[in-house]
């Protein structure tokens, strides 16, 4: 994972890197962060097209690629590295009015009541207003 913002009361912003981070985060928050981080990993690279002319050099660029073009996921992390929220942002956390940004807690419960600041300091980081109506998808 990569270290993301602090934000308020020892917590941190933390990107999910690679499937198995998604597979531990679906683990710790009992949703389904994996699933939809696979699909988005899959589709990245199905549109990804080396430049290398060399076999063994045709991939150098792709994980770099992916993250520019899949959604940024996220996990908040307390002191001890307890899961608090998941978070799904646009490609390179990039405002974009047709992508649906998704945070939710454990359980897909309703992070904002406990991490609303958080929230809001990713949201700074980000330049992304993250409202509780636009984010949290189950009212």
């Amino acid at each position: 994972m990569q270290f993301i913002c602090d934000a308020p009361e020892q917590t941190s912003w933390f990107r999910i890197e690679t499937e198995g981070e998604a597979i531990l985060e679906s683990q710790i928050m009992g949703h389904a962060v994996e699933k939809h981080f696979r699909q988005a990993w899959d589709a990245a690279t199905a549109t990804y097209r080396s430049t290398a002319s060399h076999f063994i050099e045709q991939n150098i660029g792709l994980k770099a690629y992916v993250q520019r073009t899949m959604p940024v996921f996220l996990t908040l992390r307390d002191a001890e590295g307890n899961g608090l929220a998941t978070a799904m942002l646009p490609p390179g956390g990039r405002n974009d009015p047709s992508f649906k940004i998704i945070i939710v807690g454990p359980e897909n419960r309703d992070p904002y009541p406990d991490h609303g600041e958080a929230i809001r300091k990713l949201g700074e980081h980000f330049g992304l207003i993250l409202d509780r109506n636009r984010c949290y998808p189950y009212r």
